[in-house]
C-alpha cells in the first residue's frame, strides 16, 4: 500500500451506547454518538480543525487552543477537542475571527521554534509545519533576539531515539501518552510558564530513566522533538505495509513504514485489535535483526560437527537433506526421524513441517517449543472445557473487576497487554498476584496490588485448592451457574475434596509459605469482587505439576461463574509469537490440526483423503523422547525448524549428547544457533519482514503476516520446506502462502471459515471462525462450554521430586525481560542489549549475607543436574531461600542446571522449580569456558559468510 500518515481524528471515540446526537458542522448536517468531541465529529464529516496537543489516542487535554471554532448562541471560543456534541448545536470551524486568532497562537508557537524544516528529518512529516500551513501562517512578527529555548542540548542517550527539547512545543502529548497508553509515568512536565519543559523522571536522561522505550511518546510528538534516528538516518518513508509482530504472543499490528527497500520504522497500527496502536521496545524498535552481519543466507552442509562448514547451492543442499534422511529411514525404520516446528514461524510454515513429517517421513515425531512452555495449558483446558486456548480477547480485561496473575510477568512478558492492564487497574480494578517474585505489576505508580501471595516455587495447587477451599466452604460458589452449566456429580465430588480440613489456608500455609489470612481474602475477593479474570503464564505451565494447576484454574473459573462473558475467562498468556498458531496446526505427536487425535479414524480419513497417504494412528515421540531415543541408537535425524533447543531446552547435557548421538541434524534458522554446533546442515530462514502468512496470537486472534522486502536467502521459509518435501517425493505444489491457508481451512474445523480474503476484509479473525461464527468468536463458552458440560477435576498436590536440602538449599526458578526475548537469538542483535548485556542471579540480602556475596560477584550456581555461574544481583524482589534468573544470554548456560522433571501429563519441563546451591565464584565454569570458544569459532563462520 502507498505510504500515507493514519488518519487522526483528534479524541477519542465516545461509547456507542448512547444516544445519536444531530448537529449542523459549517453547513452541513452529522449525526454522531453522544459523548463525541465536536473535533472528532468534524473529522468523521472530513472537515480538518487545526490542532497540536490533541490526538485520538489520548483523552482530550485542550492547551494548545488552536482548535478554537464558533458556536451558535455561546459565547467565546471553545476548543473543539474539549467541547462535546450538544443535540442542535450550530458549529463553525473556520471565520475570520478564527483564523486570526489560529494564527496568532501558531505565530507563537513558531516564534520559539527552530526554522531549519529544510533540513529537519521530520520536514514532510511535521504536524507543526502541517498546521502552520494549514492555519495561513506567513510570517512571525516577533524577532529572535529575546529569550527562547533554542539552545537546549539534545538527549541521544536513547539508542532508538532523540529527545530535541528545543524543538518541543510542550504540548505535553508525549507526558500524556507515557502515562494514559503506556503506564510508565516516566516523563513529566518540569517548571512553570516559559520555563516549563519536558522532563524524563528525576531529570535523568532518558536511557538512564525509568522510560521503557515503548515508543509512545515519539508516536505522539506532533514535532521532531523525538524522533527515531533510523528516520533521521534514511529519511521519510514512501510506503507502508500493515502486518504483524513476531515477538511475543500478544500479536501487536504494524505499519512497516519503508522508504524503498529499506525499513525506516514499525509504528504500531491504531487499528490493530491486538494492540490498539500501542507497541513495546521489542517490536517497535528491535527488528534491526533482520539484516545483521551474523545473518546467515547461503546453506551449509558438512559431514560431521567437527568440520568445518562449506557453503553451497540450494539445489545441492537440499538434495543432500533428502538423501541422508531416505539413507537414514532405509537403515533404521521409518520412525527414525522426525522434525520440531517454529512458533516463530508462520501457520503455514507450521503446518507445512508436520505435512512433512507425516506425509513425506511417514510417521508422527513432530513436536513444537510449545512442549516446553503452555502443553500444560491444551491439555488442562482442553480437559475442562473442550477446547485448547483462552477464552478472551484482550479487550476484555477493560470490563474485569478483579484480576487474578498467577504464574506471569506482563510488564516485562506481555508488556503492551500489561499496559492496558494497569489502564483499567487506575480506574479501580482490584489485583491479586500470585508469584513468589515481586515483579513489577505487584507495585507500579498508580497502582498496588490488594494481594501479593509469594508462595513457595512448586506450591500453585496447593495455593489454589487452599483458595477453592475458601470458596466452597464459605458458600461462595455461583449454585446456579455450576448447575446449569457443569456436571453437578463431578462438582460435588471435587467441592467435597477441596473441603477437607487439609487443604485449608492454615493446613497449607507452612507449605506454601503464604499467610492464611491473606489468601483467604484473595479468595473472597477473586469470588465476591464482581467480573473475575486470570491470566497465567509459564509459572504455571512449567512444572511437574502444571497440567494440574491449569486444572485448578478452570475448577476455580467454573465454581464461581466466571467463564461466558466479557471481563472473566481463563486467559494463559503466551509466550512466543505463534505458539498458540504452532499448536493450533497440528504440530504435537498425538494430534492433527485441530487438536483431533491421530487415533481419530474420521480425521485422518480427511487428511489421507487431501493428501493421498495413510496417516499413522500410532503418536509420535516427543522431544525429550526423541533424544532418549537418539542416546539410545534409534532415533538418527531431526529437522529443526526456527528453535535453538540446545538453550531452550532443560537439561543441556542430556539435549546435548541426543543431538551428538544423531547422524543427520538440519537447522533451519536465520543465525548459527546453539542447536547449530550439532548440526550437519544449516539452511537458512527468512524473517516475519520477508513472508506472507498468519500469525496467532495468545487470544486466539489470526493475523496477516505481509511481506515487507524480498526474503534475502531467497526463499520464505515455507518454501524451504516445500523444497525438501519434494526432494523426498511429497507432492507439494502451493505457490503462495494463501494456499496452504485454504488446505488448513479445509482440513481444521476451527479455521473453516479463515482465507487471506476474509483476514483482509475482517483484519482479523479469533478462531473458531466457521459456519456458526462467521466473524469469529472473540468470548469462548458463551452459553455453554464446548465439550458440554464443564469438567471439574480433583487437584491433589503432589510436591516435586526436586527437594531442597543441606546441599541444594535454594530453589531456583527462572522468568524473562522486558528488553529481551526469549533465547535471545534475535534481541541480542540488536541495541535492546544494552538494557540487558547479560542474565544476573537475584538473591536475597539474606541470603547473599550468608554467602558473603555482594552485589556484583561472580557467583557459582550448582544442582543435582550441573553448574553455572553469573554475577549476582542482591534484591528483595525475590524471598528468601529463593533466587532467580533470565535465561536471555546463552552464555550464562541457565538450563545446564535444570533438571529432567517434567509435568506428569506432558512432559513440559519443570524449570521454574530447581534446587541449588549459590557460592562465589572467580568466573565462568569450564562448560561456559568451552561455550565461549564454540561461539567465538561459529562467530568466525557467520563473519566469514557475512563477508
Amino acid at each position: 500500500m502507498a505510504w500515507r500518515g493514519e488518519i487522526d481524528l483528534g479524541t477519542r471515540p465516545a461509547p456507542v451506547t448512547g444516544p445519536m446526537v444531530s448537529l449542523t458542522i459549517d453547513g452541513q448536517a452529522i449525526e454522531v454518538p453522544e459523548g463525541t468531541s465536536v473535533m472528532r465529529a468534524a473529522s468523521l464529516m472530513g472537515t480538518s480543525i487545526p490542532k497540536l496537543c490533541a490526538t485520538d489516542s489520548l483523552e482530550a487535554f485542550g492547551s494548545c487552543r488552536l482548535c478554537l471554532v464558533e458556536v451558535e448562541g455561546r459565547a467565546g471560543y471553545p476548543a473543539s477537542c474539549t467541547t462535546p456534541v450538544m443535540p442542535g448545536m450550530v458549529v463553525r470551524t473556520q471565520t475570520e475571527k478564527l483564523k486570526t486568532l489560529r494564527r496568532g497562537v501558531m505565530e507563537l508557537y513558531i516564534s520559539d521554534h527552530p526554522l531549519d524544516c529544510l533540513t529537519c528529518a521530520a520536514n514532510g512529516d511535521c504536524e507543526l509545519q502541517d498546521q502552520a500551513g494549514a492555519v495561513g501562517l506567513r510570517e512571525v512578527r516577533y524577532g529572535t533576539t529575546g529569550a527562547n529555548h533554542l539552545g537546549q542540548a539534545k538527549d541521544s542517550s536513547n539508542p532508538y531515539f532523540d529527545f530535541d527539547p528545543s524543538k518541543c512545543i510542550v504540548c505535553s502529548r508525549c507526558v500524556r501518552a507515557c502515562d494514559e497508553v503506556q503506564g510508565t509515568f516516566a516523563l513529566t512536565i518540569e517548571g512553570m510558564g516559559f520555563g516549563s519543559k519536558v522532563s524524563a523522571s528525576q531529570g535523568q536522561d532518558f536511557f538512564s530513566s525509568e522510560c521503557v522505550s515503548c515508543g509512545a511518546c515519539v508516536q505522539a510528538c506532533p514535532t521532531a522533538t523525538l524522533i527515531e534516528k533510523k528516520v533521521v538516518e534514511i529519511g521519510t518513508p514512501d510506503t507502508a505495509t500493515i502486518t504483524t509482530c513476531a515477538y511475543c504472543g500478544v500479536g501487536c499490528t504494524f505499519r512497516a513504514e519503508m522508504r524503498g527497500e529499506e525499513l525506516v520504522r514499525m509504528v504500531p497500527w491504531k487499528e490493530g485489535k491486538a494492540n490498539r496502536g500501542h507497541s513495546c521496545v521489542k517490536g517497535r524498535f528491535a527488528w534491526g535483526y533482520a539484516n545483521h552481519k551474523e545473518r546467515i543466507l547461503n546453506p551449509m552442509i558438512r559431514a560431521s560437527i567437527d568440520e568445518p562448514w562449506r557453503e553451497v547451492s540450494w539445489d545441492e543442499a537440499i538434495a543432500h537433506t533428502a538423501a541422508e534422511f531416505r539413507r537414514i529411514q532405509s537403515t533404521y525404520g521409518k520412525r527414525s526421524v522426525g522434525g520440531i516446528t517454529s512458533s516463530r514461524c508462520t501457520n503455514e510454515e507450521t503446518f507445512l513441517v508436520q505435512k512433512l513429517i507425516r506425509a513425506g517421513f511417514g510417521n508422527n515425531n513432530v513436536d513444537t517449543c510449545a512442549r516446553v512452555c503452555h502443553s500444560p495449558t491444551g491439555y488442562g483446558l482442553k480437559t475442562a472445557f473442550g477446547t485448547s486456548a483462552g477464552t478472551q480477547d484482550f479487550d476484555s480485561v477493560m470490563a474485569a473487576d478483579v484480576v487474578v496473575i498467577i504464574g506471569a510477568n506482563p510488564t516485562d512478558g506481555h508488556p503492551v497487554f500489561a499496559s492496558r492492564l494497569k489502564r483499567r487497574l487506575r480506574q479501580g480494578a482490584q489485583l491479586i498476584v500470585i508469584d513468589p517474585r515481586r515483579t513489577d505489576i505487584v507495585r507500579s505508580p498508580h497502582i498496588e496490588a490488594a494481594e501479593h501471595l509469594a508462595l513457595r516455587p512448586g506450591t500453585n495447587v496447593a495455593v489454589l485448592t487452599a483458595m477453592a477451599h475458601v470458596i466452597v466452604t464459605e458458600g461462595l460458589v455461583d449454585e446456579e451457574f455450576v448447575r446449569t452449566r457443569c456436571d453437578w456429580s463431578e462438582f460435588e465430588d471435587w467441592a467435597e475434596f477441596v473441603a477437607e480440613p487439609r487443604h485449608s489456608p492454615e493446613a497449607t500455609e507452612l507449605m506454601t509459605q503464604v499467610p492464611a489470612a491473606n489468601l483467604r481474602a484473595a479468595a473472597r475477593l477473586y469470588a465476591t469482587g464482581g467480573n473475575g479474570a486470570i491470566y497465567y503464564g509459564l509459572g504455571v505451565t512449567e512444572h511437574s505439576q502444571g497440567s494440574t494447576t491449569v486444572l485448578a484454574i478452570a475448577n476455580l473459573a467454573m465454581a464461581t461463574g466466571n467463564l461466558g462473558r466479557d471481563g472473566v475467562g481463563v486467559n494463559p498468556l503466551r509466550g512466543q509469537n505463534n505458539v498458540q498458531g504452532s499448536c493450533d496446526m497440528g504440530s504435537f505427536p498425538h494430534e492433527l490440526s485441530g487438536y483431533r487425535h491421530v487415533s481419530d479414524d474420521a480425521a485422518r480419513e480427511m487428511f489421507r483423503d487431501l493428501w493421498g497417504v495413510e496417516i499413522d494412528r500410532e503418536p509420535g515421540l516427543r522431544i525429550p523422547n526423541m533424544l532418549d531415543a537418539a542416546v539410545d541408537g534409534t532415533f538418527k535425524a531431526l529437522y529443526i525448524q526456527g528453535e535453538d533447543i540446545l538453550q531452550s531446552d532443560p537439561d543441556t547435557h542430556h539435549v546435548s549428547a541426543g543431538l551428538a548421538a544423531m547422524e543427520c541434524v538440519v537447522v533451519h534458522d536465520l543465525f548459527l544457533n546453539e542447536t547449530a554446533n550439532y548440526a550437519h546442515v544449516f539452511l537458512p530462514g527468512s524473517t516475519f519482514l520477508e513472508k506472507n502468512g498468519t500469525f496467532t496470537n495468545t487470544e486466539r486472534r489470526i493475523q496477516m503476516v505481509r511481506k515487507v522486502m524480498q526474503p534475502r536467502n531467497g526463499y520464505e521459509d515455507w518454501e524451504v520446506t516445500q523444497l525438501l518435501a519434494r526432494a523426498l517425493g511429497c507432492d507439494m505444489k502451493y505457490s503462495h502462502a494463501s494456499e496452504i491457508m485454504d488446505e488448513i481451512a479445509a482440513v481444521t474445523p476451527t479455521f473453516a471459515g479463515v482465507s487471506f480474503a476474509r483476514l483482509e476484509e475482517l483484519g482479523s479473525i479469533q478462531w473458531p471462525c466457521n459456519e456458526k461464527a462467521p466473524q469469529g468468536t472473540p468470548v469462548m463458552h458463551i452459553g455453554g462450554f464446548a465439550r458440554g458440560l464443564g469438567k471439574f477435576v480433583r487437584t491433589e498436590y503432589v510436591a516435586t521430586e526436586e527437594r531442597t536440602g543441606p546441599r541444594f538449599p535454594l530453589l531456583l526458578t527462572t522468568g524473562r525481560i522486558l528488553s529481551q526475548y526469549n533465547v535471545g537469538a534475535q534481541t541480542r542483535r540488536t541495541e535492546n542489549s544494552r538494557w540487558h548485556e547479560e542474565d544476573r542471579l537475584e538473591i536475597h540480602p539474606h541470603d547473599a549475607e550468608q554467602r558473603g556475596i555482594v552485589d556484583g560477584d561472580w557467583v557459582k550456581v550448582v544442582s543435582r543436574a550441573g553448574d553455572t555461574s553469573l554475577r549476582a544481583l542482591i534484591t528483595d524482589r525475590v524471598a528468601p531461600g529463593v533466587v532467580y534468573t533470565t535465561f536471555h544470554h546463552p552464555s550464562t548456560q541457565a538450563n545446564v542446571v535444570t533438571t529432567d522433571n517434567s509435568d506428569w501429563a506432558t512432559n513440559c519441563p519443570e524449570y521454574k522449580v530447581t534446587a541449588v546451591q549459590v557460592g562465589r565464584s572467580n568466573g565462568p565454569t569450564d562448560w561456559q569456558e568451552r561455550y565461549e570458544a564454540r561461539s567465538r569459532r561459529s562467530r568466525r563462520i557467520e563473519a566469514v559468510a557475512a563477508e
